[in-house]
């Protein structure tokens, strides 16, 4: 070991440690999207019609003289990050740059019908980050306590008896929900935002015919109904209902519209990929029971993400590889193709199809 890095160029060590001085800095990029997002530079950008000087951003979000010149470094690791675009103010004697929008701050304009601020704030919050500090730990603890249990297939599962998000706060996600009120509120805004915003594409993309058919729907474990209330604002003939856990239903809001909640127990969380391949199975099985028949329009509709499916880039690999791994916080998992098949197939339906549509998740139509 000693010697290892004369194995290595001049060139190659360089490049190795620039790559992980690259990834240590990896999450200052969150902190400063979340920054950015929390002062406002994204709507003060817009407000000023897609373009705006660091002098007027700073005098929309109300900060200091003495700040812009920090302020100026803030945009210009969102601006080569990719999260704000620049140019040059015309004439270009004056030496003013310009920060305008991209696709992705457009999302953190406050107030606008994408706005995904609230699920930034969740992810970035420290009860959600807490676990990864012990991630190495958890490791450790599995291998020495579960070690008699054989490893099958070495993926999903998410069997674990003990998650990381246990390991590191004693007690499971949702019963911090309870404990916790400020957390819990953060949490519900970040899904019903990331509902609105995945409803939106559903409809843009394939709503017509995802929907085509169909008289009444559950959303299970819908939370606080705004993607039942998507649907019901979009087709008026759909009765809509959600089906959640009992202290989640209580807090559900008053205009919900014509979405209907039913208190109920499915397990302990409900998106299919915080649950490993046992509980998928009886879950799909239960929604199974629940709908007509294929002839008759019955089908189970899943949002989630099929690893692999969709575009090959590397950002769009890295992101489900990313989202992946975040989900073992809870002993969840995201699946490749042939992993959603063998859990329809062993909940008894008899066939499914696959739009990746949503970017890097995708509809599955599961028939019985």
């Amino acid at each position: 070991m000693v010697g290892l890095q004369h194995e290595m160029s001049t060139e190659e060590l360089l490049q190795g440690h620039l790559q992980v001085y690259h990834h240590f800095f990896s999450y200052i990029k969150s902190m400063a999207l979340k920054c950015a997002a929390e002062l406002g530079i994204p709507a003060a950008i817009h407000r000023r019609g897609g373009a705006a000087t660091l002098r007027d951003i700073a005098a929309d979000v109300a900060l200091r003289q003495a700040k812009v010149p920090h302020l100026r470094r803030l945009m210009r690791v969102l601006t080569v990050s990719g999260i704000f675009a620049m140019k040059q103010q015309q004439p270009a004697s004056s030496g003013e740059a310009v920060y305008t929008l991209t696709p992705a701050s457009r999302l953190f304009v406050a107030g606008g019908e994408h706005d995904m601020s609230p699920m930034l704030r969740f992810l970035v919050h420290p009860t959600a980050l807490t676990p990864f500090f012990s991630l190495h730990a958890w490791f450790r603890v599995d291998d020495e306590e579960e070690e008699e249990e054989p490893v099958a297939g070495g993926g999903g599962g998410g069997g674990a008896a003990t998650s990381l998000f246990e390991m590191a706060h004693g007690f499971p996600r949702w019963e911090m929900t309870g404990r916790d009120a400020a957390y819990g509120a953060v949490l519900n805004d970040a899904m019903a935002a990331d509902s609105r915003f995945v409803m939106d594409v559903v409809f843009r993309e394939g709503g017509g015919d995802v929907f085509r058919g169909i008289g009444s729907l559950v959303d299970v474990g819908g939370g606080h109904g705004a993607a039942a209330a998507a649907v019901a604002a979009a087709f008026p003939h759909v009765k809509c209902s959600v089906l959640d856990l009992p202290q989640v239903v209580r807090k559900a809001p008053p205009d919900a519209g014509d979405v209907r909640f039913v208190a109920g127990d499915m397990f302990e969380y409900y998106v299919l990929h915080c649950f490993g391949d046992d509980d998928c199975v009886k879950i799909l099985r239960r929604c199974k029971d629940a709908i007509p028949t294929r002839d008759a329009g019955g089908k189970v509709i899943i949002i989630n993400m099929v690893v692999g499916s969709g575009s090959q880039s590397d950002i769009f690999k890295e992101t489900q590889a990313l989202f992946d791994l975040y989900m073992m916080y809870i002993n969840g998992v995201e699946r490749e193709e042939k992993e959603w098949e063998s859990i329809i197939s062993k909940a008894g339906f008899s066939a499914y199809k696959i739009m990746p549509i949503l970017g890097f998740l995708s509809i599955i139509e599961v028939y019985p």
